[in-house]
């Protein structure tokens, strides 16, 4: 049977909740592990089939949790995922465009297999105070992470990747 891994970093709730939205859908569909970047390792990795990773932008950059999570792993699982289907959610104050790409670099030296563009919710904050403040995430944007998940899930499911 398949496996999914979603793999999340969340300081102020944001992606959590989105990861939590993909993993409620995929559930349905797949065998589905959600692990927060720190407690996830190459293990992980290996024991799944298919990907998503969900992470905040700061600073115009993948949260720098996330990036450890990406750089502890990194070479204990080069040339081993290879193939492997992904996708990427990004929880940005403005436009999440970088940290995506950065998230999306890091999938290329993997050599895993984007099935679609990155996910990004924009919560607009831009003051000191809204970017510390807990964040919620609106119904219909976490429905676009549950669509999401379920796609990738089923898709999983069904060998389309």
């Amino acid at each position: 049977m398949s496996k999914l891994l979603i793999v999340y970093h969340s300081r102020t709730g944001g992606s959590r909740m989105m990861a939590e939205a993909a993993a409620e859908a995929a559930r349905g569909e797949i065998e589905t592990v959600l692990k927060r970047a720190e407690d996830a390792g190459p293990e992980d990795l290996l024991a799944a089939d298919g990907y998503i990773f969900c992470a905040p932008e700061n600073l115009a950059a993948l949260s720098g949790q996330m990036k450890e999570f990406f750089d502890r792993c990194y070479y204990p699982v080069l040339g081993r995922l290879n193939g492997r289907p992904y996708a990427q959610m990004v929880c940005a104050g403005s436009d999440g465009e970088n940290a995506a790409r950065q998230c999306a670099r890091i999938a290329t030296g993997w050599r895993l297999k984007e099935v679609q563009k990155p996910l990004i919710i924009c919560t607009h904050a831009q003051t000191p105070e809204a970017i510390l403040a807990e964040k919620v995430i609106p119904e219909n944007e976490l429905e676009a992470c549950r669509e999401l998940g379920l796609a990738l899930g089923a898709g999983l499911a069904m060998g389309v990747f």
